[in-house]
């Protein structure tokens, strides 16, 4: 578990303001409902686990409420825009660069992503222009890049973070949102297989905002992911992006305490560009996500 001195303090300030202003954020138990059941086994050999939750994790969402807030609106309209097969180049249309813009637009009106933005600012990792800055957004979140070796430009931070790719069909990557999740395991796409427990607390609630969880996808199994549960799309994309903004590394870890949670962001760079990024609940068998 993190320890007190281990927590980036002024991070964390920063992440509970988001938090705060966070009106937008799904309420559980009213918005959503979700099934938990039993705790995730252990994958044994490629791909092969238990399926300890026989029930969708999600047992009900206000759809109406997904589509009467524009940053769910326009953020659930890019879901189907990319092709999850790595190795496969994008083919980007003039409607769907719209799309994207249409999103930026939506999120950047929200207070949680204002705050984002003038914390960015004032450590002078943003430029003060919001169209600017939409800019900077537009380059590490959507601008393709190669993740595969062969082929074209088949990836992005989006696509990657929110809604899922496939590597030569042996492996889940990304698919760290929850409204995505939804969607997919309504479709039938998803299977949720139980939680992973976190050090400090053995068994998560239904009113939990972050899960780690088991699930598997067309036969491939992915053994940890993780994602918040019920917070809004311009929630996730303001703490990733100051993450992201205040280190050149790599791969930057930074552990923080939001509201309740002691969590890992977890954010990789592929270039200029957001590679992967997800929140990190400490626990027993962790894995690369």
């Amino acid at each position: 578990m993190a320890r007190s001195r281990d927590i980036n303090k002024e991070l964390s300030g920063v992440l509970n303001e988001l938090w705060r202003l966070d009106v937008n954020r799904m309420k559980p138990g009213v918005d959503y409902k979700i099934n938990l059941q039993a705790k995730a086994g252990v994958v044994e050999g490629r791909n092969k686990a238990s399926d300890y939750a026989r029930a969708p994790l999600f047992s009900y969402v206000n759809e109406d409420k997904l589509k009467s807030i524009d940053t769910y609106a326009h953020f659930i309209n890019l879901l189907d825009n990319y092709e999850m097969a790595t190795g496969v180049a994008e083919q980007v249309t003039k409607d769907e660069i719209q799309e994207n813009r249409l999103f930026l637009d939506a999120i950047m009106k929200t207070e949680v992503m204002k705050c984002a933005h003038k914390y960015l600012v004032r450590k002078g990792q943003a430029q003060s222009d919001p169209a600017q800055f939409k800019s900077q957004l537009y380059d590490i979140w959507f601008k393709l890049y190669h993740r595969a070796r062969s082929g074209g430009e088949d990836s992005c931070g989006f696509e990657h973070v929110f809604v899922g790719e496939t590597k030569r069909s042996t492996e889940i990557m990304g698919l760290h949102n929850w409204v995505q999740f939804y969607k997919q395991e309504k479709n039938k796409h998803v299977d949720y297989k139980g939680y992973n427990a976190r050090d400090n607390k053995d068994t998560p609630d239904e009113d939990d905002h972050l899960l780690n969880l088991q699930f598997s996808s067309d036969g491939l199994v992915k053994p940890v992911g993780s994602c918040f549960i019920g917070v809004s799309p311009e929630f996730e994309m303001a703490i990733f992006t100051i993450v992201f903004f205040m280190s050149d590394k790599c791969m930057t870890t930074a552990k923080v305490k939001v509201d309740e949670y002691l969590v890992e962001i977890v954010v990789c760079r592929i270039g200029c560009s957001i590679g992967t990024s997800y929140p990190k609940l400490i626990c027993n068998n962790d894995r690369d996500h």
